[in-house]
């Protein structure tokens, strides 16, 4: 069974590893209901009980399927679930965090989910137009009403995070953070130590990447989100398969896999970090769970602090549009 972690000072404890569930929905490949409602119900059987989620996955489909998948089982698990984006006709039009959103949001979030509350609810983007003041007040009140029971930022800037924090705490931000990607070690980080905030990384496998999976993004079907990130492309893909190779060598010498190894990698970076590698598979998902016994050395750190240092990676982690969605 997995260990706990707490994410935040407010009293919000999680299994050390949680389940992304965005790809069961969208952006990875065809969906499978049946057999990730198989691989969420094998994570919690595993002691994984920390399911992220979101209402623009699908749209809204993840969360329906996730309220599904956890009928008559809600007290044995943690949900985390974001707001934020104007969706209209099934697509993305926008961020909107205006408070009276925020509060439809939750409520439909609520409904699709089947449940009373959310357990830990992340503004999923910040909204540029809307004081970040206002939103966490937004959600105070919501926790007050007892819809939330904790504060999130998704992909937030140091300043957003410290301004949100005074009005109500955070609990958790969640932003993409890897071995692949160390975007975050220079500026934030010290933030969510100085602050007691967790740290939820998504994609904690660099989308493949760190896995030795990954392929060239024309090798994926239309539709898949693969297709348009900048380091699946031409020359980018070829010389990140390279740096890629140094973390497989690194595993291969310890007996585990390379994704094994970045995420426990990523838990020793500090107690406070909770990966939650995403898989619709449940041989994947035991790997992933396998992670958590691995001990790294101090010299296996350093080793792959510096067979992948920041920067080190070809192409930017986001298309033009997404690019401009976050707070840094």
């Amino acid at each position: 069974m997995l260990s706990k972690r707490k994410l935040g000072r407010q009293g919000l404890e999680v299994s050390c590893l949680g389940l992304g569930c965005m790809g069961m929905s969208q952006s990875y490949g065809p969906a499978d209901e049946r057999e990730s409602i198989a691989v969420i119900h094998r994570a919690i059987a595993e002691g994984c009980t920390f399911f992220d989620t979101a209402e623009v996955y699908g749209p809204y489909a993840n969360e329906e399927l996730l309220g599904r998948a956890l009928k008559g089982r809600r007290c044995e698990v943690t949900i985390a679930t974001k707001f934020g984006f104007r969706i209209e006709s099934g697509k993305i039009n926008g961020t909107d965090s205006r408070p009276s959103h925020i509060r439809e949001a939750v409520d439909a979030s609520l409904m699709r989910l089947g449940t009373d509350h959310i357990d830990l609810l992340y503004q999923h983007r910040v909204d540029k137009a809307i004081p970040i003041e206002d939103v966490a007040d937004t959600v105070a009140g919501l926790v007050q009403a007892g819809k939330v029971r904790y504060f999130g930022l998704s992909e937030a800037g140091a300043r957003t995070i410290r301004r949100a924090h005074k009005v109500h705490p955070v609990s958790a931000l969640q932003s993409e953070y890897s071995l692949w990607e160390r975007n975050l070690e220079a500026d934030i980080i010290p933030v969510l130590r100085e602050l007691g905030i967790g740290l939820v990384p998504f994609s904690p496998l660099g989308r493949g990447f760190l896995t030795g999976m990954a392929q060239p993004a024309e090798s994926y079907p239309q539709g898949d989100y693969r297709r348009l990130d900048p380091r699946f492309q031409g020359a980018n893909f070829d010389a990140n398969m390279a740096a890629a190779k140094l973390v497989q060598e690194i595993a291969a010498g310890k007996g585990v896999k390379p994704g094994q190894l970045a995420l426990a990698w990523l838990l020793a970076k500090g107690d406070f970090i909770v990966p939650i590698p995403g898989t619709k598979r449940q041989s994947y998902l035991l790997e992933n769970i396998a992670a958590a016994e691995i001990v790294l050395s101090p010299a296996e750190l350093a080793a792959l602090d510096g067979a992948l240092p920041p920067g080190s990676i070809a192409g930017l982690r986001y298309g033009e549009m997404h690019l401009g969605l976050l707070d840094r």
